[in-house]
């Protein structure tokens, strides 16, 4: 597994941008499986819900995509990591339907800036503090990988 990018093996050699383009549709078939009540419910003692789940890959969205236009519009920028408990906080107040509206949004937006970056896009690089160099292209793996892996976890809910 790389340092840089923890989900890595989740790609399994398949295109970053295929996952992303269609993570959106399965979130949304997934929620409608679990469905409503089931959604705010954690699978077990100090795990997150389905709804949870979608809310921190709502929030995460937002960071990748200032990590994506940071990195495109500075010279080796250095990107701000977060404490993703300290963010989950207020995620039981934020039900499913409202998670994935934000997600399908700010995905939607990601989706534009990619297929419009430019050629070099891929290569520009970016420090984070814990992760070291990395790179435009080691950020999109990453969102992809992401994406399996909270997939995933929501298709064990599916009961």
């Amino acid at each position: 597994m790389s340092t840089l990018n923890p989900y890595e093996t989740y790609l399994d050699g398949r295109s970053p941008e295929a996952i992303l383009a269609t993570t959106a549709v399965e979130l949304s078939t997934l929620l409608n499986s679990i469905g409503t009540q089931k959604a705010s419910v954690p699978p077990a003692p100090g795990k997150w819900s389905p709804a949870q789940i979608v809310s921190h890959m709502a929030d995460c969205e937002l960071v990748f995509a200032f990590r994506l236009r940071q990195t495109l519009a500075e010279d080796s920028p250095v990107i701000q990591p977060f404490d993703q408990d300290k963010w989950a906080a207020g995620y039981s107040a934020i039900d499913a339907a409202q998670a994935l509206q934000a997600f399908k949004a700010f995905r939607d937006w990601n989706l534009v800036l990619l297929a419009g970056a430019p050629k070099n896009a891929g290569s520009r690089t970016m420090t984070h503090p814990e992760r070291g160099t990395m790179t435009f292209r080691n950020v999109v793996e990453t969102m992809a990988g992401h994406d399996l892996n909270h997939l995933a976890q929501l298709r064990k809910m599916v009961y």
